[in-house]
């Protein structure tokens, strides 16, 4: 045991603590696993389908035929960047640049194998570096602790429990965001209550107090045909009248990689916008005291902080969560001010397919696209009136709140993942006292 402990992979060693102290025997990786080779589908021949694709860091796309019967584990061969180990429950495909895992032993639970290989991790076993790759020969090497199959199935519940109820989080905020769209699509893009009242009739499903908001007819404006009475104005204007700002993020100079630290205040860099929220799997810290001397960053609910560079027509709607931390170096931070009725409806608007071309249109840089305040404050807009942007306000901020609260509690389920796994594949914690941690908790 002590020799093989000495040479277990680095990652493994790291993570587990001291490998003299893994109680599970270690087993060479050749000994467990077979890797097959995936075969190349280029996108002009895949077909509609709901078979996921799948490279080296994750799904790629989706297709009408697997390649692969599910369920199966999927593991990232070559690339820069990182290498994806990804667990899939359907049949699938996976194209030439990443790996199908296949047991070798009829007692090992492949769940289980696939939380052992995400944990250790693949980066550390990659070789080469213009295309640096993992080879079935250094990864058959790696050696892994193996406990007895009653264990491994026991630890794949226990783990998969927290990823599950992670993943149904996930489904159920999609409807509530499908819900918000399909109720911002009505009202602001289709004009379905404003169609309703010109044929007299009653818009469906709306009470009398929310229907008498909206207007009965329709009017010209330099932005074409709007409802009667709304106006056609522009970010920046929208800001100034109801006392809020358009401003960039701290500069480089003010903000230095050494002021970066492992726990602290969240700072929103444009990495960590996605889907109109703050993503934090990579989210960068800083101490307390740069925050606060960075104190006309910090965040409030209902800003809206854009990527400068790149990508620049994503923006992140700032929830009660992301209160008080910091928006980052390479960001643009909106804040349309206390005055402004509806946070949801200014980033569904700024989310729609003609704001983003518009500010991707405006943006300056022939190589890499560029955003200012000033090409961000010109953003056209249709702004109804603020009683309806307020109405409109109290739906959708109950499905947002929703969203918000799902989101942290998916978090908190990662981290207690995360925290249970090497512990569990160590053996330093039995099945029974994890099992008891996550009926507390999923």
């Amino acid at each position: 045991m002590g020799r093989d402990a000495r040479v277990l992979g680095a990652s493994l060693a790291r993570g587990f603590g001291d490998p003299c102290t893994i109680r599970w025997p270690l087993v060479r990786s050749s000994d467990l696993f077979e890797l097959k080779y995936g075969k190349a589908l280029v996108e002009a021949n895949r077909h509609p389908g709901r078979i996921p694709v799948f490279g080296t860091n994750g799904q790629c796309g989706t297709h009408d035929e697997p390649l692969f019967p599910g369920p199966g584990v999927v593991l990232g061969r070559k690339g820069q960047g990182p290498l994806g180990v990804e667990w899939v429950e359907s049949d699938y495909w996976v194209i030439d640049t990443a790996y199908s895992l296949t047991p070798l032993k009829g007692d090992l639970d492949l769940r289980f194998a696939y939380y052992l290989i995400k944990y250790v991790g693949l980066n550390h076993m990659k070789d080469g570096t213009s295309n640096p790759s993992l080879s079935r020969a250094t990864f058959g090497a790696q050696l892994f602790p193996l406990p007895p199959e009653r264990a491994q199935r026991a630890i794949a519940h226990i783990l998969g429990t927290l990823d599950d109820k992670i993943e149904l989080n996930r489904r159920m905020n999609e409807t509530l965001e499908a819900m918000a769209r399909a109720l911002f699509k009505s009202w602001f893009v289709d004009f379905d209550p404003v169609r309703a009242k010109a044929q007299g009739q009653t818009p469906p499903g709306m009470d009398p107090a929310t229907a008498a908001l909206f207007p009965s007819e329709f009017e010209r404006s330099e932005l074409g045909k709007i409802p009667k009475g709304w106006r056609a104005t522009t970010l920046g204007a929208e800001a100034e009248r109801c006392g809020g700002i358009v401003q960039t993020g701290p500069f480089g100079s003010q903000l230095h990689a050494s002021d970066y630290v492992p726990e602290g205040i969240p700072v929103v860099m444009p990495k960590d916008i996605t889907g109109r929220r703050v993503t934090t799997d990579r989210i960068a810290r800083i101490r307390e005291a740069d925050a606060e001397r960075l104190s006309k960053h910090r965040l409030q609910p209902g800003d809206l902080v854009y990527s400068r560079r790149g990508d620049v027509e994503r923006h992140a709607l700032v929830a009660n969560r992301e209160i008080g931390w910091l928006c980052g170096t390479g960001c643009l931070l909106v804040r349309l001010g206390p005055k402004w009725p509806s946070p949801a409806f200014a980033s569904l608007t700024l989310d729609r397919p003609e704001a983003r071309a518009w500010i991707s249109q405006h943006a300056v840089g022939a190589t890499m696209p560029n955003l200012n305040t000033s090409i961000l404050s010109a953003v056209p807009l249709v702004v109804p009136s603020d009683e309806l942007l307020a109405a409109f306000g109290r739906e959708v901020d109950r499905l947002e709140n929703l969203h918000v609260a799902r989101d942290a509690e998916s978090v908190t389920l990662g981290k207690i993942r995360d925290a249970l796994l090497p512990r569990l594949l160590s053996g330093e914690l039995s099945v029974d006292q994890a099992d008891r941690v996550v009926e507390t908790t999923a």
